[in-house]
């Protein structure tokens, strides 16, 4: 951590978290609920005040969330071999829960710009990204993942929507191939986030719509960071000539709780 934040050299800070999306579309079955529920009604002498509710099934294609290890099941177990039917109840799960995170995520954060590595303004999916296009990726802008690092992996879907409109990621999203959890493993990195879900859509394994959750949660005990947007992190990184930058993550403190919205800020 320490090395991480003497990154932060330039003082310039950029939030990765998407807004709260209240409209429904093709990428959000759920949208999150925003109202007033006080309205300066008169009371008893000043002030007189406003306040507001929001609500938000965040697991999904729009909001941007941390995943926390009691998200994801194989088989029925979770990392480290908990069974996920002896720890979740209906009040959450006494494994892993994302309370566990209180104290936040500060590390290296690494931008792998997939997109702007390859000189395009976006990465059109269906597309699953390999091992050999990672080093490509880190050869094109001069980084390394190393032990403990936070990599997001940005393919530009963030401006596609911007450009094209929304669409069904379900059907056809950008994410990592299975040969690059490998990679990643092989670095030792800590965390996983990207401007998708990190998978790719249509799954490339048959019988599992989910392999890079399962693999990363699962299987190596690390957390995901999905659907951020990192178009302004991708121009402030190519601004410094820097694809590396210190990374600080609050989720709220759910007791129980699979997951958190979080808007993550980068810090250059």
């Amino acid at each position: 951590m320490a090395q991480a934040v003497k990154l932060a050299n330039r003082g310039r800070r950029v939030p990765l978290g998407r807004p709260l999306d209240t409209v429904a579309g093709p990428d959000n079955s759920r949208p999150a609920l925003h109202y007033m529920t006080h309205m300066g009604e008169p009371r008893a002498g000043e002030p007189t005040y406003y306040a507001d509710f929001i609500g938000v099934d965040f697991h999904g294609k729009s909001a941007s969330h941390i995943d926390a290890l009691c998200h994801i099941a194989h088989k029925g177990m979770f990392y480290n071999g908990k069974r996920a039917s002896d720890t979740v109840r209906s009040g959450g799960s006494s494994f892993a829960a994302i309370s566990s995170l209180s104290g936040g995520v500060v590390a290296r954060g690494v931008l792998l710009d997939v997109a702007r590595a390859r000189g395009v303004d976006w990465v059109d999916p269906p597309a699953a990204i390999g091992a050999e296009d990672l080093d490509a990726v880190a050869a094109s802008l001069g980084v390394e993942v190393r032990r403990g690092d936070a990599v997001l992996l940005r393919s530009g879907q963030m401006r596609r929507r911007q450009a094209l409109g929304p669409w069904d990621p379900d059907a056809a999203g950008v994410g990592l191939a299975t040969s690059a959890m490998g990679w990643l493993a092989e670095r030792q990195a800590a965390i996983l986030g990207g401007d998708g879900d990190s998978d790719p859509h249509p799954s490339q394994v048959e019988g599992v719509p989910l392999p890079v959750h399962v693999l990363a949660v699962v299987a190596m005990g690390m957390c995901l960071l999905d659907n951020l947007d990192l178009e302004n992190l991708s121009d402030a990184c190519a601004d410094a000539g820097c694809f590396e930058f210190l990374l600080v993550v609050a989720p709220l403190i759910v007791p129980g709780g699979t997951g958190s919205p979080v808007n993550p800020i980068a810090v250059l």
